[in-house]
């Protein structure tokens, strides 16, 4: 959620999970609200060598135009064989958004790079903080 407005929600989501990360959960394309995520111009894709390219997306602006906002979410376009399962689904920063399991609200992981999602039985610690870039 964003201002109280429903982006995505889905029961066909997917899990991911990474060494010294809470999990990342990506939702279908079909299950986001059609035109409240655009490109962002902030950020440009990155590599993960065990996922493949991310592209990030912002939120669109009044109209829908795109804007130089942060990004809130990401999408892996380009994927390993491995994961091409999770071509195309978004990833949603819960530093930006309102996110849930179930009735629960998530935490955002720490720091602006990482989009793990922490529920009340994850023990950290998990990468993001300050002086855990290099984990």
């Amino acid at each position: 959620m964003r201002n109280g407005q429903v982006v995505a929600e889905t029961n066909r989501g997917m899990r991911t999970l990474e060494t010294s990360h809470p999990p990342v959960y990506y939702v279908p394309p079909d299950d986001v609200q059609d035109g409240l995520l655009v490109p962002s111009q902030r950020m440009r894709d990155t590599l993960c060598e065990f996922k493949g390219v991310a592209t990030y997306l912002a939120l669109a602006a009044p109209g829908g135009e795109s804007g130089a906002a942060d990004p809130a979410a990401w999408s892996y376009r380009d994927v390993i064989p491995a994961f091409e399962a999770m071509r195309g689904y978004i990833g949603f920063y819960a530093r930006v958004f309102d996110c849930f399991l179930g009735d629960e609200k998530v935490a955002p992981q720490e720091g602006e790079f990482y989009g793990g999602w922490i529920t009340k039985e994850l023990v950290g610690p998990f990468k993001g903080g300050p002086g855990t870039w290099g984990w």
